[in-house]
């Protein structure tokens, strides 16, 4: 609960000091715009603005994502913090468009732009203070694991970068007589959209569900095994509802012959310790003193292997017939295998019988 407060004053003072700091930038960029005729610093100015825009969205979307779980949201509101970075990226879409059609109205109507050393100074002053909102927002980005925070820090650099060449275009024309306003605007509007691009990109992955990173999935997997009783660990999904929001289940495997009472209270154990995690546990019940299962999972192991070392088998277990026997299991492959489950089935169906032709395989492909 703690860890929550901490992190809903961190998104407010970010969004707080994003909207003052980008108030002060507008004001001053589009005043000493207007008053020398440069549409490139206007542009960056209303580059401000937009930011104020999108720090008025994520404030929006702080509050809705602190909202606890309700029968609607089961899962709770973490992901509106996703929708904000989202809207502040099509807010940066949106201006860079609007950017690029004001200079090429410049372009075709030449307008002469007058050189102003307060014009240097505000410039020089509106890179350090977006170079300081960058190591502000990335730095309690990474802090609480914010993507809205990373994405603003995103385009605070963006916006230094894009500053930066309006103020070497208004030196490099006074010195040259060359006036570079308008093609300079068209390469801010070009690092604007840039900026927005990925940070869509980043969102999008967010909301579409992505899986859990490996350094959390070996952290989760290495914790379940540490309990006595745990033979082994798979299937395990983890889903994220946003910050804060995770939802995980595996299979645990254990020993057959343990009581089950005494198997369930280790369960509801490792579920209590990961409770942060809002864990699920699905309890499987394997044998390990027969001899004869464990010399055909041994064999089984061999052929799935044989196939694609990557490949690992899960749930094995042995029907005995009076005319053949069937071998069920899970076959684990990664995404990275391309070939289809049909196949794959095909494929290790026929390599068991040609092993033995009593046995017959009945096997899933899992993915992961």
């Amino acid at each position: 609960m703690e860890h929550k407060k901490e992190r809903k004053h961190y998104l407010l003072l970010s969004t707080w000091v994003g909207i003052g700091c980008n108030l002060v930038l507008s004001i001053t960029k589009c005043a000493v715009g207007i008053l020398f005729n440069a549409i490139s610093v206007i542009a960056d100015g209303l580059n401000n603005l937009s930011d104020i825009g999108g720090n008025i969205v994520s404030l929006v979307a702080f509050k809705v994502a602190s909202r606890p779980a309700d029968r609607e949201h089961p899962y709770g509101h973490a992901r509106a913090e996703y929708i904000a970075a989202m809207a502040v990226a099509f807010i940066v879409f949106i201006f860079a468009a609007e950017l690029i059609k004001t200079a090429v109205e410049k372009i075709i109507t030449p307008v002469v732009t007058e050189f102003s050393l307060l014009t240097v100074v505000v410039l020089a002053f509106s890179i350090c203070v977006k170079l300081f909102m960058f190591g502000l927002n990335r730095i309690l980005g990474r802090k609480i694991d914010s993507l809205a925070l990373k994405a603003t820090a995103t385009d605070s650099l963006s916006d230094v970068a894009a500053t930066s060449v309006v103020l070497a275009a208004l030196v490099i024309s006074y010195f040259t007589g060359v006036d570079l306003d308008a093609y300079m605007t068209v390469i801010v509007a070009i690092f604007i959209a840039f900026a927005g691009i990925k940070m869509l990109k980043e969102t999008m992955t967010k909301l579409l569900g992505e899986g859990a990173t490996k350094e959390l999935a070996e952290k989760i997997r290495v914790k379940i095994l540490s309990y006595d009783g745990v033979l082994g660990v798979h299937d395990l999904e983890v889903h994220n509802y946003g910050p804060e929001q995770i939802f995980a289940s595996a299979h645990v495997e254990v020993d057959a012959r343990k009581p089950i009472l005494e198997s369930h209270d280790m369960i509801d154990l490792i579920e209590q310790d990961l409770s942060d995690l809002h864990l699920v546990i699905h309890l499987d019940p394997i044998v390990i003193d027969d001899p004869i299962v464990n010399k055909t999972r041994k064999k089984a192991v061999e052929i799935v292997k044989s196939i694609d070392e990557r490949f690992e088998i899960h749930d094995f277990r042995m029907v005995i017939g009076t005319t053949h026997t069937n071998l069920i299991f899970d076959v684990v492959a990664p995404f990275e295998c391309k070939a289809d489950n049909k196949l794959l089935k095909d494929e290790i169906v026929k390599a068991v019988k040609d092993w033995d032709s009593s046995y017959y395989a009945v096997i899933r492909i899992d993915r992961c």
